[in-house]
């Protein structure tokens, strides 16, 4: 039954949500989920470049996986023949993977996942499996959108999300310190939620976001750094609209994170169980020790960006 009177709850957004068509979800673990049981995946191909909770979902819902490599671009390195059951899932790192490139192991081999995590702003390959989540890219507790042509016959629950707000909404008005430790404990939920159906409140918290506004700042940001930084930066990029991070990879990258952590700039080491899962002298442990992921985010400006850079370039100077 409708309520009536009483105090006013939070403002109903009405614009409108980047990937509105897809399925909204609660986490990519959810999203993943849902698309092994929809396809009835019995196997996955995974790159060890990766975050622990996809092999860790495998785990969970009995899928199969097998790893390979990447090469100094991100790229899959992959020849192998696919089972009927069998899946490749592709993470697009840092947005480096274009939809041209991305077609391509789409047509070569069919059964294709794509992960965009790190790519919210480009648009899914047609007709190929997709992820996003959002909370990488935006202020709120839990996410996901997920394109596929094969949808779940049986009802999903749907997630509410106001019990796990404090974190951000703490973080707008303090310190990040602060609620730190509430950030990590949202974070791990994840390994353990069913799928469910995005909640209401991250919902209306999309339809109040410009969209364009922000993808825009992040690709300035990006271009900024590049242009300041590729001189230094081992890899070399494309310019990606609505970047996720600027990936640094220097030499003794992990001694570069210190000595920017005592200047208050704060960068995460993204994998951390890779350094454990891969040899010390694999491209995936580089990778892993040595990325520095800088913030290229909505909350910064090119005043910003300089600042980072002076920082950057002042520290690494003084290591050289």
């Amino acid at each position: 039954m409708k309520e009536y009177g009483g105090y006013i709850e939070f403002e109903n957004y009405h614009g409108m949500i980047l990937h509105e068509e897809a399925l909204a979800l609660n986490s990519g673990r959810g999203a993943l989920e849902y698309l092994c049981e929809a396809k009835k995946i019995k196997k996955l191909y995974l790159p060890y470049f990766l975050c622990s909770s996809v092999p860790n979902l495998c785990k969970k819902i009995g899928v199969e996986y097998r790893c390979y490599h990447i090469n100094e671009k991100f790229e899959p390195i992959f020849n192998q023949v696919l089972g009927e059951d069998e899946w490749l899932y592709i993470v697009n790192f840092y947005g480096q993977l274009d939809n041209d490139y991305l077609l391509g192991w789409k047509e070569k081999y069919g059964r294709v996942i794509i992960d965009n995590a790190q790519s919210y702003f480009q648009v899914p390959v047609e007709n190929t499996d997709t992820l996003y989540t959002c909370r990488k890219y935006f202020g709120v507790a839990d996410d996901a959108f997920l394109y596929t042509d094969t949808k779940l016959n049986q009802g999903i629950p749907q997630d509410e999300s106001f019990e796990r707000m404090h974190f951000l909404l703490g973080r707008f008005e303090r310190s990040a310190n602060e609620f730190y430790n509430e950030y990590v404990a949202n974070n791990k939920l994840f390994a353990t939620e069913p799928v469910k159906r995005m909640s209401r409140l991250t919902e209306n918290l999309l339809r109040g976001i410009d969209y364009a506004s922000i993808a825009k700042r992040r690709q300035e940001n990006f271009e900024f750094l590049n242009a300041e930084l590729w001189n230094i930066n081992e890899l070399k990029l494309k310019s990606v609209y609505g970047a996720f991070m600027y990936p640094l990879l220097i030499k003794n990258g992990a001694v570069m994170r210190k000595e920017l952590q005592k200047e208050k700039i704060y960068i995460p080491t993204l994998w951390p169980n890779v350094m454990e899962e891969c040899p010390s002298n694999s491209l995936e442990y580089h990778y892993a020790v040595d990325i520095l992921p800088i913030p290229v985010d909505q909350r910064y400006g090119i005043e910003d960006m300089n600042y980072l850079v002076e920082v950057i370039k002042g520290v690494s100077s003084e290591r050289a």
